[in-house]
């Protein structure tokens, strides 16, 4: 069994491809033994997860990715062992939900007046009908041979200046951490490297993420080059923050991002799981460290 627990995963509650029962299938699979289910901005595909992590011996972490504006750039904030029957979470995440079902449409007439009809009905038939994401969109406009890739489909059509832009109206840093916070859970900071944040200003994200009670940042993700996680690690013990780990998992037609498939956290790294009750203690990366 992995000792790192995989703590940024998706199923079709969101933009991954397989249900939340077939993901913890491919997880135990794959030798997970902890595994967190963090679909962004809703928490619908917990109850299944659960059920099948039960039958199989799997530990299930409660979470969810939620969506933030922060100086006018979209970042994510992943919420770990959350209640997700607290009342205040489960509001704030409605009103991010109403927020993505109208810009769905607005991503979808946009589309249309420049020359991509039905774009919303493709996107749709791509996803459960409840939340439609940019990835289904992409999806929908490679299936439909607008182009090649995910990749071109963001550049062409859905990035800041090109036709399907529309604008993240998200939840502030403080209301996000406000909901993880008063569900129980802990707050991380998502594949921060994505962010092209120079060094200033991702002090400042973690800074103001820690001074409203965030714990954690992501130093060892899908998206994260080795180098990456260095810094990261770095940024993490400057601003008194734990490390976390996760593949940020989508499905299968990314086979260069694989579920459990995680290299160790720095060394000097203390890891966001440490103190939780019957996790594993994982090793660390010997050659460099932290600082």
């Amino acid at each position: 069994m992995n000792p790192i627990p995989d703590l940024h995963t998706h199923s079709t509650a969101s933009d991954g491809t397989l249900a939340p029962s077939e993901l913890i299938e491919r997880a135990f699979a794959a030798g997970v033994g902890v595994l967190a289910l963090t679909d962004h901005d809703t928490t619908d595909g917990l109850d299944e997860a659960a059920s099948a992590a039960e039958v199989l011996g799997l530990v299930l972490i409660p979470g969810v990715e939620v969506s933030v504006t922060w100086s006018r750039r979209t970042v994510h904030v992943v919420g770990l062992r959350l209640d997700c029957a607290n009342p205040r979470l489960r509001e704030g995440l409605a009103r991010l939900m109403e927020f993505r079902a109208w810009r769905a449409e607005e991503i979808g007439r946009r589309l249309g007046k420049h020359g991509v009809p039905d774009a919303y009905e493709g996107a749709r038939e791509l996803s459960n009908g409840r939340l439609i994401g940019r990835t289904h969109f992409a999806r929908f406009l490679v299936k439909a041979r607008l182009a090649s890739d995910m990749g071109e489909v963001f550049r062409r059509f859905l990035t800041n200046g090109k036709p399907g832009h529309v604008p993240g109206q998200w939840a502030t840093l403080e209301e996000a951490l406000g909901w993880i916070r008063a569900a129980g859970g802990e707050a991380v900071i998502a594949h921060p490297a994505r962010y092209g944040l120079t060094r200033t200003r991702m002090q400042a994200l973690l800074g103001e993420f820690r001074e409203v009670g965030g714990v954690g940042v992501e130093v060892v993700t899908g998206s994260h080059s080795r180098d990456d996680a260095f810094t990261f690690a770095r940024h993490a013990r400057e601003q008194r923050l734990r490390a976390s780990a996760g593949s940020d998992y989508h499905g299968p037609e990314n086979p260069w991002i694989e579920l459990g498939r995680l290299p160790r956290l720095p060394e000097g790294c203390v890891p966001i799981w440490r103190d939780w009750s019957g996790m594993p203690v994982a090793p660390v990366e010997p050659q460099a460290a932290c600082g």
